[in-house]
């Protein structure tokens, strides 16, 4: 791996990604400073303690700040290198990309740059939000020239690197995987690269900036696809009586087929996101890529249906009994396994209708949260025993480990998961 001298790293964002990417250079002895509007975070990391869930950041976090590589603060700082780490979210039910994150990263930075600074975009972006970042950086910086007027000449460097890590095992895949490095110039992805190969232990992959988006894209909505496909035959079995477990177990016998596991929707923020840059950026060609963002968004309200079904059985078998009698429980809330992250999270979506929509009781167990999001302020947060023990409808939403080695609960069950129950 390559040391570059006289290296500093500034990131902007400190979320799921940032914390860990700034970490990491401080652990190869680079000075880094990260930025972030939320005081609590800044303070928190300065500390040397995280507020995220993931295994590892922790110990490297509380060494480099220990060691005086990191530091944490709400404005940026001069650094030889920039990297944007922020969200870039969708706007509601039009599903249009919201890059205002990005731009005010961006504009946020501009102050700071100086001749030979490289700048790198992280976040999942649209196609072509490199090219603007580099124009957003030249309205503010006219003293300084960009690669899209003065290509390889330029001052400053720009590129377009996507993250390809698993929450859960960041800190491991941040060094392994391969990384593609899309600058808007060769020279830009040099000076990229060399940045990256400080840590990066397998391939940095040289392209232009609108490929290496691209990729990012495609890469998630060839698994939303796939998921689509496994949560819709999930929905035929249960009208024909056919379980789906069994069924995709036998099918998956096959040399050539793969299919996955269905679910009660698709949360994160990158595969119920990123799908839609892409039908935003070519609606009429995006059709399969659309119908499969609409399969998978469709889920929670065919779960909820299924709540509404127990829930009438339950009366049905109490008579004298009403819905404000009736007890539901919600197991989990992140958007997949063992994680604290709920961002566009199908389980707290449908723990979020129950409660609107339910006039009896709702038990919430999440066991990688410390509290219930202020959205569920009104359901009651439990653990396993009393959830069993109390509730007459349990629903599994998220296969924690926790929840697959424990004993069916009594009641009607609800198995979005296939842990069993």
């Amino acid at each position: 791996m390559t040391n570059l001298e006289n290296t500093t790293v500034c990131v902007v964002g400190l979320g799921y990604i940032g914390l860990p990417t700034a970490a990491i250079f401080a652990s190869r002895k680079v000075p880094v400073v990260g930025v972030d509007v939320n005081r609590g975070t800044v303070d928190t990391i300065n500390e040397g303690r995280i507020h995220i869930v993931e295994p590892e950041l922790d110990i490297v976090v509380r060494a480099a700040v220990e060691q005086g590589l990191l530091r944490a603060q709400t404005e940026p700082a001069p650094a030889s290198a920039f990297l944007i780490a922020v969200p870039t979210p969708i706007r509601g039910d039009s599903h249009k990309p919201d890059v205002s994150y990005v731009r005010s990263a961006a504009e946020a930075i501009a102050p700071h740059l100086r001749f030979g600074s490289l700048v790198i975009l992280e976040s999942t972006s649209p196609v072509g939000t490199t090219e603007a970042v580099a124009e957003w950086l030249a309205e503010a910086r006219p003293d300084l020239t960009f690669p899209q007027t003065h290509g390889e000449r330029s001052d400053i460097r720009i590129a377009y690197c996507p993250e390809r890590v698993l929450p859960g095992k960041v800190i491991h895949e941040l060094v392994a995987n391969d990384r593609l490095i899309g600058g808007l110039t060769e020279r830009c992805s040099r000076k990229a690269i060399e940045l990256y190969r400080i840590f990066v232990a397998g391939e940095c992959i040289a392209t232009n900036a609108r490929t290496a988006e691209m990729a990012k894209l495609i890469e998630n909505s060839y698994r939303d696809v796939n998921i689509a496909f496994a949560n819709e035959l999930s929905v035929i079995c249960d009208g024909l009586g056919i379980d789906v477990w069994e069924l995709i177990a036998l099918a998956n016998r096959h040399p050539r087929v793969n299919i996955l596991q269905p679910g009660p929707g698709v949360g994160g923020h990158c595969i119920a996101v990123d799908p839609w840059f892409i039908v935003n950026s070519s609606p009429e060609d995006a059709r399969l890529i659309r119908t499969a963002r609409i399969v998978n968004d469709d889920k929670p309200k065919w779960v909820l249906e299924k709540i509404a079904t127990a829930v009438a059985e339950h009366l049905a078998a109490h008579p004298g009994a009403s819905a404000e009698d009736v007890v539901i429980a919600c197991y989990g809330l992140a958007f997949k396994a063992d994680i604290d992250d709920v961002r566009s999270s199908p389980a707290l979506n449908i723990a979020e209708s129950i409660l609107d929509q339910h006039a009896g009781p709702l038990l919430v167990i999440e066991p990688h949260l410390d509290t219930l999001p202020a959205t569920l302020d009104r359901a009651r947060w439990t653990d396993l025993e009393t959830a069993a023990s109390e509730a007459d409808i349990h629903v599994l939403l998220v296969d924690h480990s926790a929840f697959r080695g424990m004993t069916p609960p009594h009641g009607i069950r609800i198995d979005t998961r296939g842990v069993g129950w």
